[in-house]
């Protein structure tokens, strides 16, 4: 069934794409030009460069502050310039740390000491480089040496610390070990630390990453037993970027502050180790016995505990400033040098970073070059196009977080909007950011090939969103953070997209040893065919923006979604007193002491606090306001507009992302500007859309969901002031 479905669904996208005689923001005689453009783009896409780039970047390790990461800027820099982009290398000193100790050791009910060194594999010399290799660590993890009993707590995130308690189970004075995934690693020793645990562990369970998941490397693409997933740690769910210069740029000058007085270390000291060094830990572990859904893929009896497994935890740090070198290129537009197209992606990696980032790195490469070969023959893009890699994104989105808050006045002046990219796969399109840009993406996603299927990008993963049960309409994710357009839209209020390929190229090399050019060319994307795809995919996105003669920004889709929003936050109270309700009726009946283990003690449950009804009124009346408002631009005739009338609306356009932001930020947390999207302060890289409110109520701090219900009221209220100035000028 599910094959005939998508026969259906493709057979159709060719009609689709060839009846399209006018795109988004362009008038009928300027979408023929574009048309024309992007064929002689593609057909200048050329797979073996990508190739070629990747060999020679990731050929040794090169972490921020390396030899060889200096090497790879200095390489980009002179590429750029071949191809007709006035180049520069902008640099900044950040604080970087460096592992001098690691300790790990299980002192009791039996002895063993972790080895925590992932061993070189047969047929990938990469991984045979002996002490150019980075330890295994969590940067921005404390310094500490602690010794306690162990605690096993699942992923480590919020719902497993309430399951602890319904257990009895506490990690005050405790170590916990966590399980990766689940949820961004920053968050386990964070909330870890706020339950009073002393210390952190996190491993990978091959029940999610190793040979339950598939065969290990080298046979097969997924985590050995001795592989170890690298990642900071650093809480940038505060703000991302240097510890030590919050909010603005980290120049050799730039006042610090005390390393002590930095919030986004880590309050304990944490590790990551492989699945080998984590069965000797939890297999001495008693106690309770693991609830079904938190078992993993070893071959022991999970257990909580606390001990009688007692560890003894070690880090020391050489913390240091260390140069951050971003490659920044720019090719002048012929109409509008002042309005800004830019594009992204980070080199530095962890180790070798075949994948992460050198995948994403050498598409945006090849796209750089085909636009500049193009702009040799004259067809040079009208709006200033600004290319750039980023160094230590690895460690907590650093080069461009500094980079932004360095140049964050003109480029609000300036952007229109920033393209982002990082690694790339074999498999299907996905795409996040903001969704005034949902539509023109569409547009592009079905002008671009699949690889493998012969279709468009947009008609494959639509018919892959039908088999999942979904409704097979293109839509883009909401952005939260985990790469560099992060301080682009969360903090400078910056349209912003987020793009790769995926879902066909999995495996377990994810920031470790295994992350190699050998690795990802048989198991990624052997022919580079997805990177030149997500080289065509970004690369229309970025013409488009650079040569439309409307800026390709559309509000009906953006007021579908964030009304969309509204109603889940709505029903998630809704749901909330329900489930209060029926709690509080079950104390009352007893019904918990009745259905409990008579031999066990009982305590029972208390009752919980009744939700009060929130005043959703003003943001409802503002989404109505909204919806007449966008409904006026979205019937506006581009080929009936004035030059000068274009010039005053794109003006509009261009800032228009900046209205959703807020100048005090959001609670405790005043780096995020944006009032739509954020990363939580519980999931890290997962997005919480309308957060202030929807991070009050889940809190359940009713004062502050009601007070930022106000604020989201001002932020809508006046981005529909700023979309009638745009219907006015229509």
């Amino acid at each position: 069934m599910h094959k005939y479905l998508l026969c259906f669904v493709f057979s159709i996208s060719f009609f689709v794409c060839t009846a399209q005689n006018t795109i988004t923001g362009f008038t009928q005689e300027n979408t023929k030009k574009q048309f024309t453009l992007e064929k002689a783009y593609e057909a200048k896409l050329n797979a073996k460069n990508l190739d070629q780039w990747m060999q020679k970047m990731s050929a040794e390790p090169h972490w921020v502050g390396t030899k060889y990461g200096l090497e790879n800027a200095e390489w980009i820099e002179k590429q750029f310039k071949s191809w007709g982009y006035d180049t520069r290398i902008e640099t900044y000193q950040v604080l970087f740390p460096y592992p001098t100790v690691r300790l790990l050791e299980l002192t009791a009910p039996t002895a063993y000491q972790a080895k925590l060194n992932a061993v070189p594999v047969e047929g990938d010399e990469f991984t045979q480089q002996g002490d150019a290799l980075l330890p295994s660590y969590n940067a921005f993890s404390t310094d500490g040496d602690v010794t306690a009993e162990l605690v096993f707590v699942n992923y480590g995130i919020p719902k497993d610390y309430e399951e602890l308690e319904k257990l009895g189970v506490e990690v005050k004075g405790k170590i916990v070990i966590a399980k990766y995934q689940g949820s961004w690693r920053g968050i386990k020793p964070k909330l870890a630390a706020e339950k009073g645990a002393i210390g952190c562990i996190i491993y990978s369970d091959p029940q999610d990453d190793g040979y339950v998941a598939g065969d290990v490397y080298p046979k097969g693409a997924f985590k050995n037993k001795t592989g170890v997933q690298r990642g900071s740690v650093m809480d940038m769910p505060t703000y991302p970027g240097d510890v030590l210069t919050p909010g603005y740029a980290a120049t050799i000058d730039a006042k610090r502050l005390d390393r002590k007085d930095a919030p986004t270390i880590t309050k304990i000291p944490v590790l990551p180790i492989s699945y080998e060094d984590a069965q000797p830990l939890l297999e001495a572990l008693d106690g309770t016995m693991a609830p079904e859904s938190w078992r993993g893929g070893l071959p022991i009896t999970y257990h909580i505990g606390p001990g009688p497994a007692k560890v003894h935890l070690k880090l020391a740090f050489d913390w240091k400033l260390t140069p951050a070198h971003n490659v920044i290129a720019t090719m002048k537009g012929t109409e509008f040098p002042d309005q800004w197209v830019m594009r992204g992606n980070h080199h530095d990696a962890w180790v070798h970073g075949a994948n992460d980032p050198i995948s994403g790195m050498v598409a945006l490469m090849e796209e750089a070059r085909a636009i500049g070969e193009l702009a040799k023959k004259g067809d040079r893009p009208k709006r200033t196009l600004i290319y750039c890699a980023w160094d230590a994104e690895e460690p907590g989105l650093i080069g461009s977080t500094e980079w932004v808050e360095d140049h964050q006045a003109e480029l609000q002046q300036k952007v229109v909007a920033y393209i982002n990219t990082d690694g790339n796969g074999r498999g299907f399109l996905e795409v996040g950011g903001s969704h005034t840009l949902q539509k023109m993406v569409g547009e592009v996603a079905d002008a671009v090939t699949d690889p493998q299927r012969g279709v468009s990008v947009k008609e494959r993963s639509n018919a892959f969103d039908m088999v999942k049960g979904g409704k097979g309409e293109f839509s883009i994710s909401a952005l939260g953070s985990g790469s560099d357009y992060t301080p682009f839209i969360q903090h400078a209020g910056i349209a912003s997209l987020n793009l790769g390929y995926d879902g066909e190229s999995s495996g377990g090399e994810y920031h470790t040893i295994y992350d190699t050019y050998p690795h990802y060319k048989r198991f990624k994307d052997p022919e580079f065919a997805y990177g030149v795809a997500l080289a065509n995919t970004a690369g229309r996105i970025t013409l488009r923006l650079a040569n439309a003669d409307l800026l390709p920004f559309e509000f009906e889709q953006w007021h579908n979604t964030v009304s969309g929003y509204l109603d889940e936050i709505m029903k998630s109270c809704d749901q909330m007193r329900e489930e209060v309700a029926k709690h509080n009726q079950m104390v009352d009946k007893n019904v918990f002491e009745l259905a409990a283990d008579p031999t066990l003690p009982f305590k029972k449950p208390a009752k919980k606090e009744e939700i009060p009804y929130l005043d959703f009124t003003p943001l409802q009346n503002e989404m109505v306001a909204l919806k007449s408002s966008t409904e006026k631009f979205g019937a506006a005739d581009v080929s009936k507009l004035t030059l000068e009338q274009r010039n005053k609306i794109n003006q509009k356009l261009r800032s228009a992302e900046q209205v959703l932001t807020s100048s005090v930020g959001l609670p405790r947390r005043p780096w995020y500007k944006h009032q739509i999207y954020a990363p939580g302060f519980y999931t890290g890289y997962g997005v919480k859309t309308l957060p202030g409110v929807r991070e009050a109520i889940e809190q359940k701090d009713w004062k502050e969901a009601q007070e930022q219900i106000a604020v989201l009221t001002e932020t809508l209220k006046r981005f529909n002031a700023h979309i009638l100035e745009i219907d006015k000028l229509l």
